[in-house]
């Protein structure tokens, strides 16, 4: 085999580096709300930049797009998925901008991480006290939806800087919703989400809304 390497043409190597695995796109936006006869989607799924969607007359779409925080109603029509917005032909669209921190596209890899990371807290955030773990992000609602890869198990849901009793939720399907749990953490309080290996820090805005406001605001990927 080495010696087959060691003969194998210049202009071959790029081929066979190129040939090695990527990692998969992000997705662009995750479906908060679908109402009508539309086939192939349903609440909280995630879908990719390039997708298509028919929505027949009657049909409503709302969409939240994890990079820019637009989140869209769509009524009708052919829709286009884009990176940070849609395009949509023969339909209605209405779009806002919400208050989500822009750090809603967290990976499974950085999902997976603990102790120090990156705090990217919006303007309202609380601010991390020595000894504290960092969070990787902030969320704008004191009752987070935790979006989770596997049914069947635990989140565990503990608070890091006071003292409190960690708290377990069943995971019954895509979400885990602390609005339909009855649930309301503290603004300003630091948290860490377990699932599995899986594990995540994030903070509270201080100005955190309450109740269950709109998915973007509230979303945690786990």
């Amino acid at each position: 085999m080495r010696f087959q390497m060691r003969h194998l043409p210049l202009l071959a190597l790029p081929l066979l580096l190129s040939a090695q695995p990527g990692q998969a796109a992000e997705p662009a936006a995750i479906v908060e709300d679908v109402s009508g006869a539309v086939s192939g989607i349903a609440a909280f799924d995630y879908l990719d930049a390039g997708q298509s969607i028919t929505l027949p007359p009657g049909a409503t779409l709302v969409l939240g797009y994890l990079k820019s925080c637009n989140r869209e109603t769509i009524k009708g029509g052919k829709v286009s998925i884009g990176a940070e917005a849609s395009s949509v032909t023969g339909g209605s669209l209405s779009r806002e901008t919400l208050k989500c921190s822009g750090n809603l596209n967290l990976t499974t890899a950085q999902a997976g991480k603990s102790g120090a990371m990156v705090f990217r807290g919006g303007p309202g955030s609380g601010k991390s006290r020595p000894g504290e773990p960092e969070a990787s992000l902030t969320v704008n609602s004191t009752m987070p939806v935790f979006s989770v890869h596997a049914t069947g198990m635990e989140l565990v849901l503990e608070r890091l800087d006071k003292p409190s009793t960690p708290r377990g939720f069943t995971v019954t399907g895509p979400v885990v919703d602390l609005a339909k749990e009855g649930v309301e953490l503290f603004q300003g309080g630091l948290y860490r989400a377990k699932l599995g290996d899986h594990s995540v820090i994030f903070r509270v805005a201080m100005d955190a809304t309450s109740g269950a406001g709109p998915l973007l605001t509230r979303l945690i990927r786990l």
